[in-house]
């Protein structure tokens, strides 16, 4: 048996000072993703968020370039958010489709540090950047809910290839991300609805104070001439009359501060309050017999229009032939316009829905296309037969809507105007305008009966806010050299998909 020697002191002294290296390197390590994650989720503001996360990731992965691609919300195509020496949106690539794909369809990172070997590696992006793609670390990012959103992915490491330990360093890093994601889409989106509800406010008090100040008007003309001819049957029923307006405008102010201060959550709620409506104009209808009488009833009936009432009547649909029929119906009704109507419709396409309740969405789809199209465009109704459901799409090559504006178009009460260029002209002209309130009810009914509506729009580039302004006609656009450079420049669909067995 033979004794241990013990280590020289010097040689302990060596190992010992190499472990406090390594241990201070890793809390070092720590405390500075630590402070990232402490950068990325204080920031709200979600573009400014995209700049921090380029800036903190190369900074704690020494690496060349960061991007990050996430979901649209069909999930079917990954959409390049931020990257170096690339605009937001200029890349969109389906969802299987490159590293970034396949990182999001099977949620496990990957590390590439040869990437013009891997067949998995896109070389489009650096043909289009000019930048050469050495190496790449790509992680998932995962919500709270534990669904992937999207990646994000580094390039290049300066020194050396990627190890599983830059592998464990960027998942946590992506963790923040998609914490700060999530916070800063929900600060967002109470941003929008601040600003939808302002619209709503403005919107609303101008379609009541218009025909209120009308029944005023004339009511205060009825007074004066009973007046000069010295008749006094009448003053109790004008005066009925003005208290009444003072009801309406009272009713008003009730709704201006329950869309200012309550977050309505159901739209349940939305059609309380308008059967609420529709009953007090009916019963003020009956009450008053004087000459505003009509403008009354003209009000009532467009409130009740607003929410389908009737009896649910669930039938077999042909819905080729109706769609076909609803054209018609539609175009002989602006024949005063110069708009061309193409349809791709595919026959014997059967669907199981209430008749009028098809009839209002379609209708208003078509006539929410026409009245958004200039003279000398197009229009396309399409209809096809696509897996489990039957999809039509109405798409218009109008303005289109702004990315702000399409986040609210559902919620109702909702036009894509300034206030104060708003105006409501004869059904079917160029931007007759409107309460806002069709959308709205074609999303309840598609709650209520199964189907799904959906919308994509794309904003012209000459027309970026919602104060400019279209001239109505394609020839005298400025801009716009030819027709066919107006029909690719902007345009909305809106998608219908009913489901069938």
């Amino acid at each position: 048996m033979t004794d241990r020697q013990p280590k020289p002191p010097a040689r302990r002294q060596s190992i010992r000072r190499e472990e406090d290296r390594v241990l201070r390197r890793q809390l070092d390590r720590y405390v500075q993703l630590f402070q990232v994650g402490q950068v990325i989720t204080a920031e709200m503001n979600f573009d400014i968020l995209f700049d921090v996360i380029i800036a903190q990731a190369n900074r704690v992965m020494d690496t060349e370039r960061c991007s990050i691609f996430l979901a649209d919300d069909q999930r079917e195509h990954l959409r390049l958010y931020v990257a170096t020496d690339l605009q937001r949106d200029e890349v969109r690539i389906p969802k299987s489709h490159g590293v970034a794909g396949w990182v999001f369809s099977n949620r496990v990172p990957v590390i590439i540090n040869n990437a013009y070997e891997d067949p998995r590696f896109f070389a489009g992006i650096d043909r289009q950047t000019g930048f050469q793609t050495r190496s790449i670390l790509c992680v998932p990012l995962i919500d709270r809910k534990g669904q992937c959103i999207g990646t994000m992915q580094v390039l290049n490491k300066k020194t050396g290839n990627f190890t599983d330990d830059d592998r464990e360093i960027l998942t946590y890093v992506a963790g923040s991300v998609s914490v700060a994601l999530e916070n800063s889409i929900l600060y967002e989106q109470l941003k929008a609805s601040d600003r939808a509800k302002e619209k709503v406010i403005h919107h609303l008090a101008h379609e009541l104070k218009t025909p209120l100040a009308i029944i005023n008007a004339v009511l205060d003309r009825i007074a004066g001439i009973l007046q000069d001819h010295d008749i006094f049957s009448m003053d109790k029923t004008v005066a009925r009359g003005r208290r009444n307006v003072k009801r309406l405008l009272a009713l008003q102010e009730k709704t201006e501060d329950i869309i200012a201060r309550k977050d309505y959550r159901s739209q349940q709620r939305y059609e309380d309050i308008v059967e609420d409506v529709a009953g007090f104009l009916e019963e003020l209808s009956e009450e008053d017999q004087t000459p505003n009488r009509k403008i009354i009833e003209q009000l009532t009936r467009r409130i009740q229009s607003i929410f389908h009432t009737d009896p649910v009547r669930i039938e077999k649909i042909r819905l080729d032939e109706f769609l076909h029929q609803i054209c018609t119906e539609a175009f002989s009704s602006c024949s005063d316009r110069k708009i061309h109507l193409e349809r791709h419709i595919t026959d014997n396409l059967n669907i199981e829905m209430d008749r009028q309740v098809l009839h209002k969405v379609c209708c208003g789809l078509l006539k929410n296309a026409i009245e958004n199209s200039p003279d000398e465009g197009c229009i396309e109704v399409s209809a096809a037969r696509e897996d489990t459901a039957v999809r039509v799409d109405v798409r218009d090559h109008g303005v289109g809507i702004t990315r702000e504006n399409r986040k609210e178009i559902f919620s109702g009460f909702f036009h894509t105007q300034d206030t104060a260029m708003y105006s409501s002209k004869r059904p079917y002209q160029f931007n007759a305008g409107g309460a806002g309130t069709d959308l709205l009810r074609m999303k309840i009914f598609a709650q209520r009966f199964g189907f799904s509506i959906d919308c994509e729009s794309n904003r012209c580039p000459y027309l970026p806010l919602d104060a400019d302004t279209c001239p109505g006609k394609i020839s005298e656009c400025r801009p716009i050299d030819a027709i066919e450079d107006c029909l690719t420049s902007g345009g909305t669909v809106f998608t219908l998909r009913f489901p069938v067995g």
